[in-house]
């Protein structure tokens, strides 16, 4: 009775040593790995086959376009701000409200236009055909055909700088 309780008890010691032992390389593993933040631009890459040196005019491109979509969607925001401020402060669509929905309509569009000429820009560095492709599936997604305008639906996460 006694060796089947010790050959039971040692199985275990071994088992847990061999878990613990797995769990400790793979915690340093993951510490010890550098991790490389995901490339936002290798979709293109990908969907595209572009060569390393159009990847890099379209890097150029989408680098130099960045802080004018950021400064864009920062205007945005301060407009929806005070847009949200105005229909909070009340119950009615007053003039002010009217007026402020026509000011964010010109800025959301003054927005689309300078995604498509940046979209525009990155096509024209591609092969032709898939510039052409590329920037249809850009109008596609700026413009929204059929999906109000371009704009997201409420709760909707589709701010994701024309990547499909």
């Amino acid at each position: 009775m006694r060796r089947p309780l010790l050959i039971i008890i040692g199985a275990l010691a071994i088992a847990g040593g061999i878990f613990t032992a797995c769990y400790l390389v793979a915690a340093w593993l993951r510490t010890s790995t550098p991790t490389v933040p995901p490339d936002e631009l290798d979709w293109l890459r990908v969907e595209f086959r572009l060569s390393d040196a159009e990847m890099a005019r379209i890097r150029l491109l989408h680098e130099g376009y960045l802080p004018e979509c950021a400064a864009m969607c920062q205007r945005v925001e301060k407009m929806d701000r005070e847009l949200e401020g105005l229909l909070a402060a009340s119950t009615n669509i007053t003039s002010a409200v009217e007026q402020k929905l026509a000011v964010a309509a010109v800025l959301r569009a003054e927005c689309q236009a300078q995604m498509l000429r940046h979209f525009q820009q990155v096509s024209q560095t591609m092969p032709a055909e898939q510039g052409r492709r590329y920037f249809a599936e850009m109008r596609r997604l700026t413009l929204g055909s059929g999906n109000h305008g371009g704009m997201p639906l409420p709760g909707s996460n589709t701010h994701r700088h024309g990547q499909p």
